[in-house]
């Protein structure tokens, strides 16, 4: 009896003690697991590891600037990484928590409709597989079961819309506060929830912006509820004028855009609200128009009525070469404004189409 006891007590020693040392391995392995899969560009001021995680402070991601309009991808103040402990040893690793506290993140839509985030992360692909196994120093694949922000700025540069000087046109977000997950890196092929609320920084005035529901980048299937309270008009001049039109001095605009797409098709109703618009004098007088529209007419609306409410839906498949999300809304508006106002079009409106663009990334 002594000696089985004996042999169950040494049994149960020798589990502890495995248990420990393979703590001990996944903790000494963890901090250049994170170095290696935040990539070459990547500098932090201190990584700690511990039996919660590890923390990562001071997190900067250098952008290559050739093809980046920021000088940084991301920086972070801190990022609490809690792993999955069983996928270290693994050649995809899984992590049940991301937490991003304080710092920044830019952001491009290219000339083509991408939508862009952290490419250095999002877009690193493994080297080609020869045969079964990956070669050494293949990347791996990481999926974030939940990823937060908190106290975040974010840049969006957006390529198909000329700002200063020529520059791509940048909208800024500050007081980021978000909730995403799960994330599969780098194919970002799983069904992601998105619930995002941040300040809209405008010249004349701050607003704010609220995303919320699901989104599949890869497939750019989504049920997304968007938001926009008091967004600054002036900021979005490059959206809404065309070449030639009297400039924005004042107003804000708010809109509610229920929107869905799935198998490629979109479906999305909304609603725009235009307040105390007020135009440059000098904008054409009486032959002035105000995104196609003439201008004198919406000003008379909106000392009238003091807003201009529109409802619209888009639809289109997102997949037909033809189909571009930015005309879509843009002819939508038009028409919506027209019927409003009582006057007629008179040609094709540019502009206003592209405050929303880049939602399914066209």
């Amino acid at each position: 009896m002594r000696r089985r006891e004996t042999i169950v007590v040494l049994a149960v020693l020798l589990v502890v003690v495995a248990l420990v040392v393979a703590a001990q391995l996944a903790l000494r392995r963890l901090p250049a697991l994170v170095a290696d899969a935040l990539g070459p560009r990547a500098s932090v001021g201190a990584i700690e590891a511990g039996w919660r995680g590890v923390v990562v402070r001071d997190l900067v991601i250098a952008a290559d600037r050739a093809r980046w309009p920021a000088a940084h991808e991301l920086r972070a103040d801190r990022v609490t990484v809690v792993p999955q402990w069983r996928s270290l040893f693994g050649s995809n690793w899984r992590v049940a928590r991301l937490e991003v506290e304080g710092g920044y993140v830019s952001m491009l839509r290219t000339r083509d409709g991408r939508l862009v985030v952290v490419p250095s992360l999002t877009e690193r692909r493994p080297p080609a597989r020869t045969d079964a196994a990956a070669p050494a120093g293949a990347a791996p694949g990481v999926r974030l079961d939940a990823v937060s922000l908190r106290g975040v700025s974010l840049d969006l540069f957006d390529s198909t819309v000329a700002g200063a000087r020529g520059a791509s046109h940048r909208i800024r977000l500050t007081d980021l506060k978000a909730r995403l997950g799960p994330v599969a890196l780098p194919a970002l092929d799983e069904r992601m929830a998105v619930d995002l609320d941040a300040t809209f920084k405008g010249v004349r005035r701050d607003g704010r912006l609220s995303v919320d529901g699901h989104v599949t980048p890869a497939t750019r299937d989504a049920t997304l509820a968007v938001r926009a309270q008091s967004i600054d008009l002036v900021a979005l001049q490059p959206y809404l004028l065309r070449r030639g039109e009297a400039s924005v001095q004042r107003g804000s605009l708010d809109l509610a855009l229920d929107a869905k797409a799935a198998q490629q098709r979109l479906h999305a109703p909304g609603r725009l609200t235009l307040r105390d618009l007020q135009l440059d004098s000098n904008g054409g007088g009486v032959l002035g128009t105000f995104a196609g529209v003439p201008r004198q007419a919406v000003l008379a609306t909106l000392a009238r009525d003091g807003r201009i409410e529109l409802e619209f839906t888009l639809e289109g498949r997102v997949d037909d070469p033809q189909f571009s999300l930015n005309e879509l809304f843009a002819a939508r508006f038009a028409v919506g404004l027209a019927e409003k106002l009582g006057v007629s079009l008179g040609g094709v409106v540019e502009g206003v189409g592209n405050v929303i663009k880049g939602l399914f990334g066209r």
